[in-house]
């Protein structure tokens, strides 16, 4: 069995996530068109395979912090131009994700499962579905305020009939989402959405859930059968009945359970990848740190999301984002904008070293800029010792 040092699976986890700054580099996808902005983010997209959407929104929305944390200052507009220009669609998969066109064959096995259910979590549909079929077909596009609005009470929870009605179908495979208006997801049907070619394309459930292992492992690049079967929400069996057979290697990485890697990323490897480290703020939802467990077994930091945590018992903050630096995560930032001001509520350091606070230091700058932030106010830091230190690197930037 092949084995890998722990400090090759850190750096293998960090290229396949696409974190080694490489071509583009985030000065020239900064300085490039919106058309060819438009095309980084598709191509990252791909890469990626999944970008989770989520509808906290304190710094940017997550999906749009994805592709920040890669290219840097690429604008907002060319971030929602290529996840909502029609060839990505939302779905099912880590958790509510945007996922390239061509995956669609793969999520047909739950799609059928949602159907055999005949249900969602609200209960089975209730609104005519063929009174909204018809509606779908007559004005190719609609959003809940088309068919009388998303909610029956004050609760986010508390979905109208024909909302449910609309997420049964689209979990079900005869709606699409692949675009919003705002953040209203638009609904159409698949057959206007999606290209002949993968409609036709009828993959068992076996092959379905063959490719998303293959397409866990290549995102993770390296990982446990765990690590790999989080990526689209998969049974961990699944990856150890088909790892070898979509090419996987099996290796042992010291400390780890037994793991799988991406011929892909042991090839990078072999060649002697070259280590070109991104300094940025990562989203909780970032693929790099979304499976806590891998997160800590690679990097050592212990990291969860609080935002769904009472104020009182937060730790880190609502929404404290990590910091990558020389391809380690360093510190934490719970970032809150306030008009031009972008408020850093709470920042901890792993380590008070002076690298470690450059780098926190130089993550904050730089996301001020990009969210169009005049200045920077931290309130706290912890250690209390190093806030000194810490205002110090950004006012030196």
């Amino acid at each position: 069995m092949l084995s890998v040092d722990p400090s090759d699976a850190r750096r293998i986890a960090l290229w396949s996530a696409g974190l080694m700054s490489g071509v583009p580099t985030p000065s020239q996808a900064a300085s490039a068109s919106t058309g060819r902005q438009v095309a980084i983010v598709a191509d990252m997209l791909r890469r990626l395979g999944a970008v989770q959407l989520d509808t906290i929104s304190v710094l940017a929305r997550s999906h749009e912090l994805i592709a920040y944390a890669r290219f840097g200052s690429v604008t907002r507009p060319a971030i929602e131009g290529a996840y909502w220009g029609g060839d990505a669609f939302e779905y099912w998969s880590h958790a509510a994700c945007i996922l390239p066109m061509e995956s669609w064959p793969l999520f047909a096995f739950r799609r059928r499962e949602y159907l055999a259910k005949g249900a969602r979590w609200h209960g089975p549909p209730r609104h005519d579905l063929a009174d909204l079929r018809a509606v779908l077909r007559e004005r190719g596009a609609i959003t809940t305020a088309d068919i009388g609005g998303a909610k029956s009470g004050s609760d986010w929870w508390q979905w109208s009939d024909a909302k449910i009605a609309l997420e049964w179908l689209l979990d079900s495979g005869e709606v699409v989402v692949s675009r919003r208006e705002g953040w209203r997801r638009t609904y159409q049907l698949a057959e206007s959405v999606v290209p002949g070619s993968l409609l036709a394309d009828e993959r068992t459930d076996d092959e379905c859930r063959a490719a998303l292992v293959e397409a866990g492992g290549r995102l993770m690049g390296i990982g446990t059968a765990s690590d790999i079967a989080d990526v689209h929400r998969i049974a961990v069996a699944d990856v150890a009945r088909h790892a070898e057979a979509v090419g996987l290697v099996p290796v042992s990485v010291r400390g780890w359970p037994a793991a799988w890697a991406h011929p892909r990323a042991l090839a990078w490897l072999e060649e002697g990848g070259r280590d070109r480290h991104r300094t940025t703020l990562l989203s909780p939802f970032d693929p790099l740190v979304w499976h806590r467990d891998r997160a800590e077994r690679i990097f050592g930091m212990r990291h969860r999301i609080e935002a769904y945590t009472p104020a009182a018992r937060r730790v880190h903050g609502y929404f404290a984002m990590p910091v990558l630096h020389r391809g380690r995560l360093v510190a934490r930032v719970d970032p809150k904008r306030e008009g031009r001001t972008l408020v850093a509520r709470r920042v901890t350091l792993e380590s008070s070293t002076p690298a470690a606070i450059e780098g926190t230091a130089r993550a904050m700058v730089e996301a001020a800029s990009w969210v169009g932030s005049a200045r920077i106010v931290v309130q706290e830091v912890v250690p209390t010792s190093a806030a000194r230190a810490v205002k110090a690197a950004i006012a030196a930037h």
